[in-house]
């Protein structure tokens, strides 16, 4: 038996917007910034376009932003290269977002740089 599904994708650049944004949560609270845009994306992969190849982005940077601000905790010790190395995380986490915002705003496919593919 075939299960046709009926739900037509919509193009949504402005909640694709929103899922780039919503990673700056992080800043602010300290959290959030993974889970908001992983819960946009599952919920939403199947309902709009490019939802999938924007979440996937997401997820990704974030989870590299994670693993490399643990990797520079101890290059602290190697004559403070882990400090320039977080500061350089910090902003790397805040401008790129907001560059992809505008990017999804566009109809243009995101780009996260020194980003680890976790899901493909």
């Amino acid at each position: 038996m075939e299960v046709v599904s009926n739900t037509a994708k919509r193009v949504d650049n402005q909640l694709l917007m929103i899922t780039h944004l919503s990673q700056l949560l992080t800043h602010l609270t300290g959290f959030g910034g993974l889970l908001v845009p992983l819960i946009l994306w599952l919920t939403q992969r199947d309902k709009i376009i490019g939802m999938d190849e924007h979440g996937k982005a997401i997820v990704n940077f974030q989870l590299s932003l994670l693993l490399w601000a643990i990797i520079s905790i101890p290059a602290i010790l190697l004559f403070g290269l882990g400090i320039l190395m977080l500061i350089f995380l910090g902003i790397i986490a805040f401008v790129l977002p907001i560059v992809n915002a505008i990017k999804a705003s566009n109809g243009e496919h995101p780009s996260y740089f020194m980003t680890i593919k976790f899901i493909a």
